[in-house]
């Protein structure tokens, strides 16, 4: 058992608690609450200044690239090569503070097994596996010969391709057969894939209800990449858990979102690092950005002013240091929802409490700090309620419980 005594205790969800202790037995939270009713006990204690849930990204790619995110490089790069890498990226995500992620596209399932078993230090992964495209679409690899982009069994990259109800399904089935935690599927063109439109809708109506009803035979959640209004519309229509992305919302596509129940997942981080880098972008992705990103932070607020839940994510994945797509740099998330909108309160939350239903039927009893619990928590030397930077600064998270077992400190 290990008692944390903080000055400040934020829980996820809800106003923080001066003066609050936390009790972790086994790997979940037996207490959480004021210091003075908490249980006695001869404990391990360790005094803090901010203890809070762990993080969640829920999204996130363990592609295992260095040199460019483009289809074709996750298709080029060696499998095991690219498993080594994103295996350091996930060590690098558990020691900025996150304890669970979502992987929608990578080699998630693989150190998802490695995390569980304990030779590798990460967080809880749900991952995708490979993501689900039509030919031609966002994740097709439109300069690589169709015969290899094609190959179902292909291990290399992050991609399947399937074209009718039929391939729809076994695309689905071929995921879950690998463990997936999450369906991934792409209903609108995207950003770093070559000949597609983001705008255009992607998938015809009887195949996204084809890839949603098998994901839900298996209780998966599924993810649906879209920025356009008409693939937005086509996923919220299809029953899709999440909106990623969602670059082009109204409020008529707003209010289809929240009567359908899904979770946006806006990944501001990516935009504002493309942003920031056009100068030096393939022209292809240098011009679709300058399109997206300004409207989308106009998305996120129109989505924000509808009601409509909203879950923290990156689309960060690249496995090069230093770089504005690498890994370390997640929680830069939580300043781009306050920029957005929301306060940091609310900010947290989307990071914390409101993460899971991500993974829909799938979720786990994380991101509070409440008895029952998963015991993923971490405690900071600053409070991120007054400045949400201090999220952003993986130095400044100085302790990290995953299942209960210190993982930093």
């Amino acid at each position: 058992m290990y008692r944390i005594d903080a000055e400040v205790m934020i829980p996820g969800r809800g106003s923080p608690l001066s003066n609050a202790t936390v009790v972790i037995d086994g790997d979940r939270i037996s207490y959480a609450g004021p210091r003075d009713t908490a249980p006695a006990g001869e404990h391990p204690t360790v005094s803090v200044p901010v203890v809070m849930p762990g993080l969640w990204d829920c999204h996130v790619h363990f592609a295992g690239v260095r040199d460019g995110a483009s289809t074709q490089e996750m298709m080029l790069t060696p499998a095991p090569l690219a498993t080594v890498r994103a295996a350091k990226d996930a060590e690098v995500l558990l020691q900025a503070g996150f304890t669970s992620v979502r992987d929608l596209g990578g080699y998630g399932v693989h150190l998802a097994a490695a995390v569980a078993e304990g030779t590798l230090a990460g967080p809880s992964i749900y991952s995708a596996n490979k993501v689900i495209s039509q030919t031609g679409g966002h994740s097709d690899a439109h300069r690589l010969p169709y015969q290899s982009v094609s190959d179902p069994c292909r291990a290399n990259g992050m991609q399947i391709l399937a074209d009718g109800v039929d391939e729809c399904l076994k695309a689905v089935r071929l995921q879950l057969r690998e463990g997936a935690r999450v369906i991934k599927v792409c209903t609108s063109g995207g950003v770093v894939s070559e000949l597609d439109d983001p705008y255009h809708r992607q998938f015809s109506d009887a195949e996204l209800r084809a890839v949603v009803e098998e994901a839900g035979r298996a209780e998966r959640a599924v993810a649906a990449h879209c920025h356009g209004k008409a693939g937005v519309l086509a996923a919220a229509a299809a029953g899709c858990t999440t909106i990623e992305h969602g670059s082009q919302i109204d409020e008529e596509t707003a209010a289809a979102i929240k009567e359908s129940g899904a979770v946006l997942v806006p990944t501001r981080t990516v935009f504002a690092a493309l942003k920031a880098s056009l100068g030096v972008l393939p022209p292809h992705w240098r011009d679709k950005v300058a399109r997206l990103a300004d409207e989308h932070l106009v998305s996120m607020q129109v989505a924000l002013s509808a009601g409509v839940q909203l879950a923290a994510g990156t689309d960060l994945g690249l496995s090069r240091p230093g770089t504005p797509l690498s890994f370390g740099r997640n929680g830069e998330e939580f300043g781009h929802l306050v920029a957005a909108g929301m306060t940091p309160l609310q900010a947290i939350e989307a990071g914390t409490a409101a993460a899971p239903l991500t993974l829909g039927g799938q979720a786990p009893r994380s991101g509070l700090l409440e008895q029952g619990y998963d015991a993923d928590v971490i405690a900071l030397s600053a409070n991120p309620v007054a400045d949400i930077s201090v999220l952003a600064r993986p130095e400044l998270v100085t302790h990290v419980w995953r299942k209960g077992k210190p993982v930093k400190q």
